[in-house]
C-alpha cells in the first residue's frame, strides 16, 4: 500500500518513506522465516537478529493504522454507511485476492502430499473455509496452519471491519493533544498488560490467542499517531523530538531489561513519528524510487515468501535444511522476481477488477482512493 495516496487532494512527498519502511519490514520477516537455515553460514549474533524479525508485523500494523486514517477517516466520518460499504470493499479488493491464490498454491501443494503419502499435518483442511474468508486468526483456530503470515491479514480484516466504526464514534480531529497522547500512552500500556497477564514477553508469542489483539490495539495506535501528524507536521524540531523519543523509549528498555512487549510499540510509534515528519537523508533515503517500489510490493513479498521457502526447500535443500549463499542468494531472487510477478499480474489487476465490478451502493456513496 503506497503511503503517498490519499483522499486528499496532494499528500507530502516524505510519507514516500513510510512505503519504504514497508518494504524493508517485509524483507525481515522474509528473512526470520529462513533464518534457520542459515546457521552454516551466519554467526548466532546474525540470526539472534534475524529471530526478531517478527517485530516487523507490529511495525505494519502501526503503520497501517497511520495510513489507513490518513486517507479515510475524513471521507468515512462524513459518508455514513455507503462509505463504509465501498471502504470495505475497496479493502478486500486489496488484500483477498492475492490471499486465494496463495491459499490455492497451499492447497495443490498439500494434495501433492497427501497422493504421495506425506504428511499434511499442518494443512488441515477442516479449517480451510476459515482461511478462505480470512477469519483464521479470530480465536477460531488453535494454532498457525497453511499460509502462517497470513495470519496478520486476517487480523487486518478486523481491523478493517471495525474502522468506520471508529472513526464515526468520536470527534477526534476535537480531542486535545494531551488527550490523543494519554490514549496513546494507554495503547502501549494494554498490549504489554494483555501478553503480560497471559505470562508473555514477546510479542511474537500466542499468536492464535493475542494476534488478534495486538493488531487491533496496534492498528488504533496507528490511528492515533496520525491524529497526532496531523497537528505536528511544518512544526520545527518535531521529527528530532519523535526521533529523541524513540531513542529514549529504546534506551530505557534496554536499560532496565524490560520485555518488548513493554517498550517496543511506543519505540515503533515514535520512530515512524519521526519518519512521517522529517525530511533528512535517512528519509530521503526510503523515499527513493527503489525503496518505494519494494514496499509497494511489499504485500507480495510478505504474502509469497513462506510458500515458496517451502517449495525452495523440497527441490534445492538437502536433509540438513541448511542453505548456503549461492542458495541464499537464489532464494531472495526467487521471492523479488515473484513478488514483482505477483505484483503486476494478480495484485493490481484485481484491484482493478474488483472496483471495477463493485457492487452498486446506494446513491451519495463517493469514490475512495484506490491503493
Amino acid at each position: 500500500m503506497t503511503a503517498t495516496r490519499s483522499a486528499r487532494p496532494t499528500a507530502p512527498a516524505h510519507l514516500n518513506a513510510l512505503t519504504g519502511i514497508r518494504g524493508v519490514a517485509a524483507w525481515l520477516v522474509v528473512l526470520y522465516h529462513i533464518r534457520l537455515s542459515l546457521t552454516g553460514i551466519l554467526p548466532a549474533d546474525a540470526i539472534a537478529v534475524m529471530a526478531k524479525g517478527y517485530l516487523a508485523v507490529d511495525l505494519f500494523f502501526i503503520l497501517s493504522g497511520f495510513v489507513l486514517w490518513y486517507n479515510y477517516a475524513e471521507r468515512l466520518q462524513g459518508g455514513g454507511l455507503a462509505e463504509a460499504r465501498l471502504f470495505l470493499w475497496r479493502r478486500i479488493a486489496r488484500i483477498w485476492p492475492l490471499h486465494a491464490v496463495i491459499l490455492a498454491l497451499f492447497v495443490l501443494f498439500a494434495l501433492a502430499l497427501a497422493v504421495t503419502g506425506r504428511d499434511t499435518a499442518g494443512y488441515p483442511f477442516a479449517e480451510l473455509p476459515l482461511h478462505l474468508v480470512l477469519a483464521q486468526n479470530w480465536g477460531l483456530t488453535s494454532e498457525l496452519a497453511w499460509n502462517h503470515p497470513a495470519w496478520s491479514i486476517s487480523t487486518e480484516l478486523a481491523a478493517y471491519l471495525l474502522f468506520p466504526i471508529v472513526v464515526s464514534a468520536v470527534r477526534w480531529q476535537r480531542l486535545p493533544t494531551p488527550a490523543l497522547l494519554a490514549l496513546a500512552l494507554a495503547q502501549t500500556v494494554a498490549i504489554h498488560l494483555l501478553f503480560a497477564l497471559g505470562g508473555h514477553d514477546d510479542l511474537g508469542d500466542a499468536i492464535s490467542s493475542l494476534g488478534l489483539w495486538r493488531c487491533l490495539i496496534e492498528f488504533s495506535l496507528g490511528n492515533l499517531l496520525c491524529l497526532l501528524w496531523l497537528r505536528w507536521r511544518g512544526r520545527k524540531l518535531a521529527a528530532a523530538g519523535a526521533a529523541a523519543a524513540c531513542a529514549a523509549v529504546v534506551a530505557t528498555g534496554w536499560a532496565f531489561g524490560w520485555p518488548e512487549t513493554a517498550f517496543v510499540p511506543a519505540a515503533f510509534a515514535a520512530g515512524l513519528m519521526a519518519l512521517a515528519l522529517g525530511k533528512g537523508a535517512l528519509i530521503r533515503a526510503l523515499g527513493s524510487r527503489v525503496p518505494v517500489y519494494l514496499g509497494e510490493i511489499s504485500y507480495s513479498t510478505y504474502l509469497a515468501h513462506y510458500f515458496l521457502f517451502i517449495v525452495f526447500k523440497l527441490f534445492f535443500v538437502d536433509a540438513s535444511l541448511q542453505v548456503g549463499w549461492p542458495g541464499l542468494a537464489g532464494f531472495l531472487v526467487i521471492v523479488l522476481l515473484a513478488s514483482v510477478g505477483f505484483y503486476h499480474l494478480v495484485e493490481k489487476p484485481a484491484q482493478w477488477l474488483f472496483n471495477r465490478h463493485r457492487p452498486r451502493w446506494p446513491l451519495g456513496a463517493k469514490s475512495l482512493p484506490a491503493e
